[in-house]
C-alpha cells in the first residue's frame, strides 16, 4: 500500500495543490526501485527518514481516468483530496518511514487574499496551555506524544524483543514508524487549523523570539518538542507572507513576564509554578495573559519606531 500526499510549499505565484493521495498502488515496487535508482542528493540528513524523487513535465502526466502515469514505474492509482486548479509542472514521490507514499504536485494558481483584519494580536507560547493570546482567547495544548505514549512503549517493547534484521523486526519497526506518523500527521493538522484561523482574524501578529534548540536540550525536551512550537511559528509566517498579513518576533529577552501591563513596572524574575501575580499598583496578572498584552505592545512599539516613531512597549 502507497499514500500520497501534498506537502505544503508555496512561493509567490506558485503553489503546490495538494493531491493527498491514500491509494493501493500496485506498481508500488516500482516506485521504491525508481527512488533507490534516482542519484542520491551531495548531503543527506541521517535523521530524515524519507525517500523522494521527482518527474518534471516529461516524466509524468495525468491520465483520463484519473491516474498518475509515472516514466519507468507505470500507471499509479491514486485517490485525490482535491481537484488540481492547472495543470502540473512537475510532481515529487516521497516515501516516509511509515512506508507511506505521497505525490506532491507544483501548479499555478490564482491566490486569493482575504479581507484586511482589523485585529491585531500578541502570542506568548507555552507548555501548560500551548498559547495564550492578547484578546484574552486560551489555546489548549493537546500534547499528542503523551496521549500516544502507551501505545508507542508496547509497540517498541515488542520491536526490542525482535532479532535484529528478522523480517518479524522490520514489522514491529513498521509498527512504531506508522505510530509515531499518526503522532505527527495530528500535530500537524491541529497546528494547521489554529495557525489558519489565527492568521485570518488578525492584521499582524507579534510572538517571542523562543530558542527552541536551546530549550530541547533542557529537561522539558520532550514536552517542547511534543508541543511544536517551531512548526507553529514557521506556518504562521508561511501563511502570513501568502494572505498579505504581518507577523514579528519580539526579542526574547523582553521581559514579557515580569513587566506589568498596566504600569510598565519590571518586577522579580518568577519561577514556573508562579501562574498569577499582583504588581505593586495593585493590578492583578495571570502570567500568560500578562505576556501576550507585552508581547503585542512590544511588537507595535518596534514597528513604529522602525518607521520613526516613539511609542514605547509600556504606553
Amino acid at each position: 500500500m502507497i499514500a500520497a500526499t501534498a506537502m505544503s510549499r508555496w512561493r509567490p505565484g506558485t503553489e503546490i495543490a495538494a493531491a493527498h493521495v491514500f491509494g493501493l498502488l500496485h506498481a508500488e515496487a516500482a516506485v521504491a526501485s525508481a527512488i533507490r535508482s534516482a542519484r542520491a542528493a551531495p548531503f543527506r540528513s541521517r535523521k530524515d527518514g524519507r525517500q523522494s524523487i521527482r518527474f518534471t513535465r516529461n516524466g509524468f502526466s495525468m491520465r483520463p481516468n484519473r491516474r498518475l502515469y509515472v516514466a519507468k514505474v507505470g500507471e499509479l492509482n491514486v485517490r485525490w483530496s482535491r481537484e488540481l486548479p492547472s495543470d502540473p509542472s512537475s510532481v515529487t514521490i516521497t516515501k516516509d518511514p511509515s512506508g507511506r507514499y505521497f505525490a506532491s504536485f507544483v501548479v499555478e494558481v490564482d491566490q486569493a487574499v482575504p479581507p484586511s483584519a482589523t485585529s491585531e494580536v500578541g502570542i506568548d507560547l507555552g507548555l501548560a496551555t500551548f498559547a495564550v493570546l492578547s484578546d484574552g482567547k486560551t489555546i489548549v495544548s493537546p500534547r499528542f506524544l503523551r496521549r500516544a505514549e502507551r501505545r508507542l512503549k508496547k509497540a517498541q517493547k515488542a520491536m526490542s524483543r525482535k532479532d535484529k534484521g528478522s523480517s518479524n523486526r522490520m514489522k514491529a519497526r513498521m509498527r512504531v514508524a506508522k505510530l509515531h506518523a499518526k503522532v505527527a500527521d495530528t500535530r500537524r493538522d491541529w497546528a494547521h487549523k489554529h495557525s489558519t484561523t489565527i492568521i485570518r482574524d488578525n492584521q499582524a501578529v507579534f510572538v517571542e523570539d523562543l530558542c527552541v534548540k536551546g530549550l530541547a536540550r533542557t529537561r522539558l525536551a520532550k514536552a517542547v518538542h511534543d508541543a511544536g512550537w517551531g512548526m507553529f511559528i514557521r506556518m504562521l509566517t508561511e501563511k502570513a507572507a501568502r494572505y498579505g498579513r504581518t507577523i514579528a518576533e519580539v526579542d526574547r529577552w523582553f521581559p514579557s513576564t515580569r513587566l506589568c501591563s498596566a504600569c510598565g513596572e519590571v518586577s522579580e524574575k518568577k519561577p514556573l509554578h508562579v501562574r498569577e501575580w499582583t504588581c505593586v499598583c495593585g493590578a492583578h496578572h495571570n502570567r500568560d495573559l500578562n505576556a501576550a498584552i507585552n508581547i503585542l505592545a512590544a511588537g507595535q512599539a518596534e514597528r513604529l519606531n522602525a518607521c520613526g516613531g516613539t511609542e514605547s512597549p509600556a504606553a
